[in-house]
Protein backbone atom coordinates (compact mmCIF):
# COMPACT_ATOMS: atom_id res chain seq x y z
CA UNK A 1 0.00 0.00 0.00
CA UNK A 2 1.99 3.55 -1.21
CA UNK A 3 2.00 6.27 1.44
CA UNK A 4 -0.80 8.18 -0.14
CA UNK A 5 -3.47 5.78 0.34
CA UNK A 6 -1.96 4.94 3.97
CA UNK A 7 -2.70 8.52 5.34
CA UNK A 8 -6.07 8.61 3.54
CA UNK A 9 -6.77 6.08 5.75
CA UNK A 10 -5.47 7.42 8.83
CA UNK A 11 -7.81 10.50 8.31
CA UNK A 12 -10.96 8.19 7.28
CA UNK A 13 -10.61 6.88 10.97
CA UNK A 14 -9.42 10.13 12.98
CA UNK A 15 -12.04 11.86 11.72
CA UNK A 16 -14.97 9.13 12.41
CA UNK A 17 -13.97 9.12 15.97
CA UNK A 18 -13.67 13.00 16.94
CA UNK A 19 -17.40 13.08 14.68
CA UNK A 20 -19.02 10.39 17.19
CA UNK A 21 -17.12 12.70 20.54
CA UNK A 22 -18.47 15.83 19.28
CA UNK A 23 -21.81 14.79 18.12
CA UNK A 24 -22.15 13.08 21.74
CA UNK A 25 -20.65 15.92 23.66
CA UNK A 26 -22.98 18.52 21.54
CA UNK A 27 -25.76 17.20 21.95
CA UNK A 28 -25.07 16.62 25.94
CA UNK A 29 -24.18 20.07 26.46
CA UNK A 30 -26.35 21.87 24.04
CA UNK A 31 -23.78 23.74 22.52
CA UNK A 32 -24.05 25.33 18.87
CA UNK A 33 -20.80 25.51 18.76
CA UNK A 34 -19.05 21.77 19.66
CA UNK A 35 -22.28 20.78 17.38
CA UNK A 36 -21.21 23.02 14.62
CA UNK A 37 -17.76 21.46 15.21
CA UNK A 38 -19.43 17.83 14.88
CA UNK A 39 -20.92 19.26 11.16
CA UNK A 40 -17.52 20.35 10.45
CA UNK A 41 -15.77 16.99 11.50
CA UNK A 42 -18.39 15.55 8.99
CA UNK A 43 -17.42 17.31 6.05
CA UNK A 44 -13.62 16.27 6.98
CA UNK A 45 -14.87 12.91 7.21
CA UNK A 46 -16.36 13.40 3.84
CA UNK A 47 -13.60 15.06 2.33
CA UNK A 48 -11.25 12.47 3.86
CA UNK A 49 -13.36 9.06 2.21
CA UNK A 50 -13.49 11.24 -1.05
CA UNK A 51 -9.67 12.19 -0.75
CA UNK A 52 -9.33 8.12 -0.30
CA UNK A 53 -10.68 6.95 -3.16
CA UNK A 54 -9.53 10.18 -5.69
CA UNK A 55 -6.05 8.87 -4.64
CA UNK A 56 -6.93 5.15 -5.64
CA UNK A 57 -8.06 6.09 -8.53
CA UNK A 58 -5.05 8.72 -9.66
CA UNK A 59 -2.71 6.66 -9.41
CA UNK A 60 -4.14 4.27 -12.22
CA UNK A 61 -1.78 3.89 -15.34
CA UNK A 62 -2.92 5.98 -18.53
CA UNK A 63 -5.21 3.65 -20.72
CA UNK A 64 -7.03 3.65 -23.87
CA UNK A 65 -10.16 5.87 -22.41
CA UNK A 66 -8.00 7.93 -20.33
CA UNK A 67 -4.79 8.42 -22.30
CA UNK A 68 -3.22 11.49 -20.26
CA UNK A 69 -4.13 9.21 -16.98
CA UNK A 70 -6.69 9.72 -14.07
CA UNK A 71 -4.71 12.61 -12.40
CA UNK A 72 -7.57 15.15 -12.77
CA UNK A 73 -10.18 13.29 -10.43
CA UNK A 74 -8.04 14.49 -7.37
CA UNK A 75 -9.19 18.09 -8.77
CA UNK A 76 -12.30 17.00 -9.17
CA UNK A 77 -12.41 15.70 -5.57
CA UNK A 78 -10.99 19.00 -4.36
CA UNK A 79 -13.71 21.03 -6.11
CA UNK A 80 -16.44 18.67 -4.83
CA UNK A 81 -14.64 19.32 -0.81
CA UNK A 82 -14.73 22.87 -0.97
CA UNK A 83 -18.47 22.42 -1.98
CA UNK A 84 -19.26 20.32 1.10
CA UNK A 85 -17.61 23.43 3.42
CA UNK A 86 -19.47 26.10 2.01
CA UNK A 87 -22.40 24.00 2.21
CA UNK A 88 -21.28 23.22 5.80
CA UNK A 89 -21.01 26.88 6.99
CA UNK A 90 -24.16 27.97 5.84
CA UNK A 91 -25.50 24.72 7.83
CA UNK A 92 -23.61 26.22 10.88
CA UNK A 93 -24.66 30.11 10.25
CA UNK A 94 -28.24 29.37 10.26
CA UNK A 95 -28.22 27.38 13.34
CA UNK A 96 -26.33 30.14 15.23
CA UNK A 97 -28.47 32.94 14.48
CA UNK A 98 -31.48 30.00 15.55
CA UNK A 99 -29.47 30.21 19.34
CA UNK A 100 -29.16 34.03 19.14
CA UNK A 101 -32.70 34.38 18.58
CA UNK A 102 -33.56 31.51 21.08
CA UNK A 103 -30.61 31.23 23.46
CA UNK A 104 -30.22 28.24 25.08
CA UNK A 105 -28.29 27.16 28.45
CA UNK A 106 -25.47 25.31 28.07
CA UNK A 107 -24.20 22.20 30.42
CA UNK A 108 -20.63 20.66 31.28
CA UNK A 109 -18.49 23.15 30.25
CA UNK A 110 -15.72 21.65 31.29
CA UNK A 111 -16.46 18.28 29.21
CA UNK A 112 -17.05 20.28 25.84
CA UNK A 113 -13.79 22.75 26.43
CA UNK A 114 -11.28 19.13 26.88
CA UNK A 115 -13.36 17.50 24.15
CA UNK A 116 -12.26 20.98 21.73
CA UNK A 117 -8.85 20.59 22.64
CA UNK A 118 -8.23 16.87 22.43
CA UNK A 119 -9.45 16.86 18.68
CA UNK A 120 -7.16 20.02 18.08
CA UNK A 121 -4.19 17.45 19.15
CA UNK A 122 -5.53 14.74 17.02
CA UNK A 123 -6.23 16.87 13.85
CA UNK A 124 -2.97 18.62 14.66
CA UNK A 125 -0.72 15.83 14.71
CA UNK A 126 -2.94 13.70 11.32
CA UNK A 127 -2.55 17.18 9.16
CA UNK A 128 0.84 17.90 9.56
CA UNK A 129 1.06 13.73 8.35
CA UNK A 130 -1.42 14.62 5.62
CA UNK A 131 0.51 17.89 4.56
CA UNK A 132 3.93 16.01 4.57
CA UNK A 133 3.06 13.50 1.73
CA UNK A 134 0.88 15.59 -0.24
CA UNK A 135 4.15 17.55 -0.62
CA UNK A 136 6.00 14.72 -1.25
CA UNK A 137 3.35 13.12 -3.41
CA UNK A 138 2.24 16.68 -4.98
CA UNK A 139 -1.49 15.49 -4.21
CA UNK A 140 -3.61 18.18 -4.40
CA UNK A 141 -6.70 15.60 -2.61
CA UNK A 142 -4.41 14.93 0.23
CA UNK A 143 -3.59 18.78 0.53
CA UNK A 144 -7.35 19.71 0.49
CA UNK A 145 -7.78 16.91 3.20
CA UNK A 146 -5.17 18.42 5.22
CA UNK A 147 -6.39 21.95 4.85
CA UNK A 148 -9.95 20.51 6.13
CA UNK A 149 -7.98 19.23 9.13
CA UNK A 150 -5.46 22.80 9.46
CA UNK A 151 -8.58 24.30 10.04
CA UNK A 152 -10.49 22.24 12.13
CA UNK A 153 -7.41 22.99 14.61
CA UNK A 154 -8.19 26.16 14.77
CA UNK A 155 -11.75 25.86 15.05
CA UNK A 156 -11.49 23.67 17.85
CA UNK A 157 -9.28 25.92 19.17
CA UNK A 158 -11.57 28.73 19.15
CA UNK A 159 -14.74 27.01 20.32
CA UNK A 160 -12.83 25.77 23.21
CA UNK A 161 -11.66 28.99 23.95
CA UNK A 162 -15.15 29.99 23.89
CA UNK A 163 -16.48 27.63 25.73
CA UNK A 164 -13.64 29.31 28.51
CA UNK A 165 -15.10 32.84 28.32
CA UNK A 166 -18.61 31.30 28.54
CA UNK A 167 -17.51 29.42 32.21
CA UNK A 168 -15.83 32.73 32.99
CA UNK A 169 -18.43 35.28 32.37
CA UNK A 170 -21.73 33.37 32.12
CA UNK A 171 -22.54 34.49 28.83
CA UNK A 172 -24.32 31.75 27.05
CA UNK A 173 -24.85 34.21 23.48
CA UNK A 174 -21.08 33.82 23.44
CA UNK A 175 -21.39 30.44 22.10
CA UNK A 176 -23.28 31.24 18.60
CA UNK A 177 -20.85 33.87 17.91
CA UNK A 178 -17.95 31.86 17.84
CA UNK A 179 -20.06 29.17 16.05
CA UNK A 180 -20.42 31.90 13.34
CA UNK A 181 -16.92 33.09 13.10
CA UNK A 182 -15.75 29.58 12.90
CA UNK A 183 -17.98 29.24 9.69
CA UNK A 184 -16.36 32.85 8.30
CA UNK A 185 -13.00 30.97 9.06
CA UNK A 186 -14.47 27.92 7.19
CA UNK A 187 -15.53 29.74 3.89
CA UNK A 188 -11.98 31.52 3.56
CA UNK A 189 -11.16 27.67 3.92
CA UNK A 190 -13.40 26.74 0.88
CA UNK A 191 -12.85 29.52 -1.09
CA UNK A 192 -8.75 29.07 -1.49
CA UNK A 193 -9.32 25.33 -1.42
CA UNK A 194 -11.61 25.88 -4.48
CA UNK A 195 -9.57 28.00 -6.05
CA UNK A 196 -6.59 25.68 -6.01
CA UNK A 197 -8.39 22.58 -7.10
CA UNK A 198 -10.39 24.35 -10.21
CA UNK A 199 -7.87 25.45 -12.13
CA UNK A 200 -6.49 22.66 -13.07
CA UNK A 201 -9.77 21.52 -14.91
CA UNK A 202 -9.20 24.52 -16.66
CA UNK A 203 -5.93 23.53 -18.40
CA UNK A 204 -3.93 26.93 -16.65
CA UNK A 205 -0.41 27.18 -16.73
CA UNK A 206 2.07 25.50 -14.19
CA UNK A 207 3.38 28.71 -11.68
CA UNK A 208 5.67 31.37 -12.74
CA UNK A 209 8.55 29.96 -10.25
CA UNK A 210 7.82 26.53 -12.32
CA UNK A 211 7.78 28.22 -15.75
CA UNK A 212 11.04 29.85 -14.73
CA UNK A 213 12.67 26.73 -14.29
CA UNK A 214 11.73 25.10 -17.30
CA UNK A 215 13.23 27.69 -19.50
CA UNK A 216 16.24 27.93 -17.23
CA UNK A 217 16.91 24.27 -18.02
CA UNK A 218 15.96 24.35 -21.70
CA UNK A 219 18.17 27.76 -21.91
CA UNK A 220 21.46 25.95 -20.74
CA UNK A 221 21.57 24.40 -23.89
CA UNK A 222 21.23 27.51 -26.14
CA UNK A 223 24.29 26.72 -27.89
CA UNK A 224 23.83 23.35 -29.61
CA UNK A 225 20.13 24.79 -30.85
CA UNK A 226 18.52 27.61 -32.41
CA UNK A 227 15.60 28.59 -30.31
CA UNK A 228 12.51 26.79 -28.18
CA UNK A 229 8.98 28.51 -29.03
CA UNK A 230 5.61 27.49 -27.89
CA UNK A 231 6.15 26.64 -24.67
CA UNK A 232 2.63 25.31 -23.16
CA UNK A 233 2.34 23.86 -19.54
CA UNK A 234 -0.86 22.52 -17.48
CA UNK A 235 -1.13 20.01 -14.84
CA UNK A 236 -3.73 16.87 -14.08
CA UNK A 237 -3.54 15.89 -10.31
CA UNK A 238 0.01 15.54 -9.36
CA UNK A 239 1.45 15.26 -13.03
CA UNK A 240 2.73 18.21 -14.28
CA UNK A 241 2.73 18.53 -18.48
CA UNK A 242 5.36 20.44 -20.49
CA UNK A 243 4.97 20.69 -24.27
CA UNK A 244 7.68 22.80 -26.66
CA UNK A 245 9.09 23.27 -29.89
CA UNK A 246 12.83 23.01 -30.06
CA UNK A 247 14.43 24.38 -33.26
CA UNK A 248 17.76 22.92 -34.63
CA UNK A 249 20.15 23.58 -37.15
CA UNK A 250 19.58 22.66 -40.31
CA UNK A 251 22.81 20.78 -40.94
CA UNK A 252 22.19 18.96 -37.43
CA UNK A 253 21.28 14.89 -37.91
CA UNK A 254 17.98 13.57 -36.35
CA UNK A 255 19.65 11.56 -34.41
CA UNK A 256 21.68 14.27 -32.86
CA UNK A 257 18.63 16.36 -31.83
CA UNK A 258 17.00 13.76 -30.59
CA UNK A 259 19.56 13.05 -27.80
CA UNK A 260 19.87 16.82 -27.09
CA UNK A 261 16.00 16.09 -26.20
CA UNK A 262 16.18 13.55 -24.52
CA UNK A 263 19.13 15.28 -21.95
CA UNK A 264 16.55 18.61 -21.32
CA UNK A 265 14.08 15.83 -20.82
CA UNK A 266 15.54 14.08 -18.25
CA UNK A 267 16.59 17.34 -16.44
CA UNK A 268 13.23 18.99 -16.13
CA UNK A 269 11.73 15.55 -14.42
CA UNK A 270 14.74 15.76 -12.35
CA UNK A 271 13.91 19.36 -11.31
CA UNK A 272 9.95 19.15 -10.93
CA UNK A 273 8.68 15.84 -9.84
CA UNK A 274 5.79 14.23 -12.06
CA UNK A 275 6.93 15.81 -14.96
CA UNK A 276 5.65 14.48 -18.68
CA UNK A 277 8.16 16.97 -21.30
CA UNK A 278 7.16 16.43 -25.14
CA UNK A 279 10.17 18.33 -27.00
CA UNK A 280 8.88 18.73 -30.80
CA UNK A 281 11.82 18.55 -33.68
CA UNK A 282 12.16 21.36 -35.82
CA UNK A 283 14.53 22.33 -38.77
CA UNK A 284 15.84 25.94 -38.76
CA UNK A 285 15.58 27.36 -42.42
CA UNK A 286 17.33 30.60 -44.06
CA UNK A 287 14.19 32.64 -43.16
CA UNK A 288 15.31 32.05 -39.54
CA UNK A 289 15.72 35.62 -37.99
CA UNK A 290 16.32 34.14 -34.12
CA UNK A 291 19.23 31.53 -35.13
CA UNK A 292 22.75 32.42 -33.78
CA UNK A 293 24.11 29.06 -36.31
CA UNK A 294 24.58 29.78 -39.69
CA UNK A 295 22.42 26.85 -41.79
Amino acid sequence: MNAKIKIARLSVLSNTILIIIKLIVGIFTGSVSIISEAIHSTMDLVAAIIAFFSVRISDKPADAHHPYGHGKIENISGVIEALLIFSASVWIIVEALKKIINPEHIESLGIGFIVMFVSAGINFIVSKKLYKVAKEEDSIALEADALHLKADVYTSLGVGFGLLLIWITKLNFLDPIVAILVAIFILKEAYYLLKTAFNPLLDVSLSEEEISIITNAISKHSSVYCDFHDLKTRKSGSTKYIDLHLVFPEDMSIKSAHDICDIIEDELESLLKNTDVMIHLESCTHQCTCCNHKC
